[in-house]
């Protein structure tokens, strides 16, 4: 496993990072199973666990707890909110109220007394930066969190949440968690040069593209993964999107078969080849997963190899738009772009 420093924090997290979404009934994840998971990633090298509160409505957070128990102080925990919890319009979002409120929640379902990173699931239209940033540090200097982070936040939001940190002299996001894969590589034009411009840690899902580059799809067969079960319409290869998915799925098993790598290899060592991603996160739901995911930890992709990673999917471009939480709504309704 290699590590490196989270942006400009100086602590050292993994470059392969566990998230929890899966833990649960999301992924059907028992907590004997979870807990195997946890212990497997951690004996890999793995140190930093990411879940957040509305994964199973708090499901993945009370059971990595349990999982980590009693070795909190070796693991960098992070979590987030932002996302409905409910069907009351205040349990959502990132106002003040509901952020001091929430930690205590996460708190409480982590067994802990803080987390090492807390952050904002979406970009929340109906808050103020300095709302969100005042409230976040408060809870810093609480010692409640050490830091805290934004996650899928389109890049002029990331830009507008460092200026309002500076003006308004609060603490400033230090991470970001954008989706990224081979698949799908707008941040590079965007997200990507900002997170650098500001020594941001990056924090990347979807490294897999719900397991579009996990090797269980390819041309010819039935695709039945875990996630095509629970969004089919994103495996529909009668749409042009997925078309040219598999498509780019076929050239780049070829690319992999050449350089003697497994697409998990390609795709993981690929997006931990972007000198401003810091950690992938693996999603395993069992064991298996996790093994096959760990296996592409100290993975390096040449030079050539990249170059042909490149040659299938054009640096910047994502085949998949209409899947992107940061993509401006502008781009996708026409009626928004028009006077």
């Amino acid at each position: 496993m290699r590590y490196r420093t989270l942006g400009r924090t100086g602590v050292q997290v993994s470059s392969l990072a566990l998230g929890a979404m899966n833990f649960g009934a999301i992924g059907r994840t028992t907590q004997d199973e979870a807990t195997a998971i946890v212990d497997a990633a951690l004996e890999g090298g793995v140190n930093l666990i990411d879940t957040a509160d509305m994964y199973g409505a708090g499901e993945s957070e009370e059971m990595v707890g349990k999982a980590i128990a009693g070795r909190r102080d070796d693991i960098v925990l992070a979590t987030k909110a932002c996302m409905p919890m409910s069907d009351e319009p205040n349990h959502r979002g990132a106002s003040r109220r509901w952020l001091v409120t929430e930690l205590d929640n996460s708190l409480r379902r982590l067994g802990v007394d803080h987390v090492d990173l807390y952050q904002i699931h979406r970009w929340d239209p109906a808050t103020s930066d300095e709302e969100t940033l005042s409230a976040l540090t408060d809870l810093q200097r609480a010692g409640k969190i050490r830091y805290f982070g934004s996650s899928t936040f389109p890049a002029y939001r990331i830009v507008q949440a460092q200026w309002a940190a500076r003006e308004h002299r609060l603490g400033r996001y230090v991470t970001e968690q954008p989706s990224y894969s081979v698949l799908q590589r707008g941040i590079e034009s965007h997200v990507l040069p900002v997170a650098e411009e500001y020594g941001l840690g990056v924090l990347v899902w979807s490294p897999l593209a719900s397991g579009w580059l996990s090797g269980a799809v390819r041309a010819g067969r039935e695709i039945a993964t875990h996630r095509s079960a629970v969004l089919p319409e994103r495996f529909d290869t009668s749409l042009p999107a997925n078309r040219a998915r598999i498509d780019a799925v076929e050239r780049l098993a070829e690319v992999a078969d050449g350089a003697g790598l497994t697409m998990i290899q390609l795709a993981l060592g690929f997006v931990t080849a972007h000198p401003a991603v810091t950690s992938a996160l693996i999603g395993p739901r069992t064991l298996d997963h996790l093994h096959a995911q760990l296996a592409a930890a100290d993975t390096v992709l040449s030079a050539d190899v990249l170059d042909a990673v490149d040659a299938v999917v054009a640096p910047g471009t994502d085949l998949a738009a209409h899947e992107k939480f940061d993509t401006p709504p502008a781009l996708l309704d026409a009626s928004l772009r028009r006077r």
